[in-house]
């Protein structure tokens, strides 16, 4: 595959360098005047623009025949999601429905006023109407989804207090994720990368005389309660981090010196997207890649891979280092008697700074 798009790529350079010495010629004063297109010319170059036209219309309709299915769509598993799916779905249909419209004008006008002897094509040199009109269009179609972008936002950002969200902090590094839960207070203690003290197993850098910060609990994993809202408080250590959850359609920057966050509540557990249809058919054809590379690796004494099993992933959105393409930190959504149960077996932090 690199070495087709590697040929792809000098090709497309040849025929950039070729054209470009042919423009140089067809500019100079002393050219010759054979080298100026005709009728012929015209017409060859006007069936092939319709032919083009044939040609993006048919790779699109491939394109949605083989990949056509928007990634995650069904698959959301946070109250807000619908609703975000509808709005990359809403504008995916404009974006498309635009893109189809305009490309077969542009094509079809390049046909139909190609070039002719003794004929001229009419032309405005300026026509107010028609520039309101393509104006005023665009502005109303973007106007509107902004609006409906902005009031889908601010529905998943305004956090009901009165609900009791639980809170969780978010911790990124590079290049992996801790989990902080604000224990039975539900309040997390004050804290600051300046207190981080690696002797005594403050790895967050707590406040070790907050009150609050006693009960905390950190982990390396994340466990979610199904059903019950979920605000995220996030901080990074070093550098511009970005905590992404795909499948709950969340994603914000975690940002060096302050705090963010970000609010949503989890609908389906772990256990129950494993049964999803398009989840199961998706690992099970993992697997049987997997399979045959095992295979492979058995046969020149090597270990095989591991079998895949689908969980729900916290990853980073952001180009962080050398390692972000493996930050990630398994999500588990159990109910809340499970939830309950694991909580109940994490060491508290203050236990944690006794013990060592």
């Amino acid at each position: 595959m690199t070495a087709l798009l590697t040929i792809l790529i000098l090709l497309g350079i040849t025929i950039a360098i070729w054209q470009m010495v042919k423009i140089f010629d067809l500019t100079q004063t002393n050219r010759d005047t054979s080298q100026v297109a005709n009728d012929k010319d015209n017409s060859i170059n006007g069936y092939l623009m319709l032919g083009f036209l044939g040609f993006i219309y048919l790779i699109t309709i491939i394109s949605f025949v083989l990949w056509g299915d928007l990634p995650l769509v069904s698959n959301s598993a946070s109250e807000h999601g619908p609703e975000i799916d509808r709005l990359m779905i809403i504008s995916m249909a404009v974006i498309f429905a635009v893109q189809t419209i305009t490309q077969f004008l542009l094509h079809y006008f390049a046909y139909k006023y190609k070039g002719e002897k003794g004929k001229k094509a009419l032309f405005y040199a300026d026509n107010d109407k028609l520039e309101f009109i393509w104006t005023i269009i665009p502005v109303i179609v973007l106007a509107g989804l902004i609006m409906y972008g902005l009031f889908t936002w601010n529905d998943i950002m305004i956090i009901d207090e009165e609900e009791d969200p639980l809170v969780i902090e978010l911790y990124a590094q590079q290049f992996n994720w801790k989990a902080r839960y604000a224990g039975q207070d539900n309040v997390l203690g004050e804290a600051n990368v300046r207190l981080i003290n690696l002797d005594n197993a403050n790895i967050l850098g707590l406040d070790e005389s907050d009150p609050n910060a006693q009960d905390d609990i950190i982990t390396t994993e994340l466990h979610l309660p199904v059903g019950r809202p979920i605000l995220f408080k996030m901080r990074s250590q070093d550098v511009l981090h970005s905590a992404y959850m795909p499948h709950f359609r969340a994603q914000m920057n975690c940002v060096p010196g302050m705090i963010t966050q970000f609010a949503f509540t989890p609908t389906i557990t772990t256990e129950e997207m494993r049964l999803n249809p398009e989840i199961y058919d998706k690992v099970s054809n993992i697997n049987k890649i997997r399979n045959k590379k095992s295979k492979k690796l058995q046969a020149k004494g090597e270990e095989p891979l591991d079998r895949y099993e689908f969980d729900y992933l916290l990853l980073c959105n952001k180009i962080c280092g050398k390692s972000h393409y493996n930050m990630q930190m398994k999500i588990i959504v159990e109910t809340q008697d499970d939830y309950n149960s694991w909580l109940k077996e994490q060491r508290l932090f203050k236990n944690s700074l006794v013990q060592n």
